[in-house]
């Protein structure tokens, strides 16, 4: 088994990039530990460390994705097994490619190259990709930031936000992977564990479980106000 594993799957770009991600955990919980009061509820302490984490991976990795996707550019014939531009991609010719592909030694370039090896639509330009991640990058994370800034200052709208929030990182993640199950995943490398179970898997249903926790942190708290009204106007209670 072991002599069909790639021999670059714990190469140095890897565990940069695996490292890359533990950094930004770490900087969110700094974060937490220094603007979140003590008496903050764990649920929320730990909804807030997840949005904070959410909100730099997409500014900083899926940011630097969407900028190779408009900036990198090289000609098809330098780059072997070129993902191909889509027709007419920002009115360029076929003679030319875009992504992480093009980004040559840029660190963000080779950090998202290794995740290609498992999808390869993030080596260059997928329009459906690209257009979930301008949403993902412009919309969901400022609205991560937000979320962070809520619960800091005890503000009860964080539910709504955080139910919004969570909502649209469940529909991007369907939408990213729904048009691979239904032409039988071509663009997707399964044949390992690492790109099947930490890439593919976990790097992307992390962003399932967590949302469906927040959503039902912040339904409960909802419906206990719900519940306090009720009893205050000596209606039954809500169940």
């Amino acid at each position: 088994m072991a002599s069909t594993l790639p021999p670059d799957l714990f190469d140095r770009t890897t565990l940069i990039s695996l490292f890359s991600v533990l950094l930004i955990l770490g900087a969110a919980y700094l974060v937490s530990r220094r603007v979140l009061s003590p008496a903050t509820r764990p649920a929320y302490r730990f909804l807030f460390i997840w949005h904070a984490f959410d909100a730099l991976i997409h500014f900083f990795f899926e940011g630097s994705f969407l900028y190779h996707c408009f900036f990198s550019s090289a000609p098809v014939a330098s780059i072997p097994n070129a993902f191909p531009n889509p027709t007419n991609y920002l009115g360029h010719s076929d003679r030319f490619v875009h992504g992480a592909q093009a980004g040559g030694l840029n660190p963000f370039a080779q950090l998202w190259m290794v995740y290609a090896k498992a999808d390869k639509r993030w080596a260059g330009v997928d329009l459906g990709v690209v257009s979930l991640e301008l949403l993902t990058v412009l919309v969901v994370g400022p609205m991560a930031v937000w979320v962070c800034r809520d619960i800091a200052k005890g503000r009860q709208r964080v539910n709504i936000t955080m139910i919004i929030l969570a909502t649209a990182e469940l529909y991007g993640g369907f939408m990213t992977f729904c048009p691979e199950w239904l032409t039988g995943n071509l663009n997707l490398d399964t044949s390992n564990w690492m790109y099947m179970w930490l890439y593919l898997f976990f790097f992307n249903t992390i962003w399932v479980w967590i949302p469906l926790y927040a959503i039902y942190v912040a339904s409960q708290e909802i419906m206990d106000a719900f519940r306090i009204r009720a009893q205050a106007a000596g209606v039954r209670k809500i169940k």
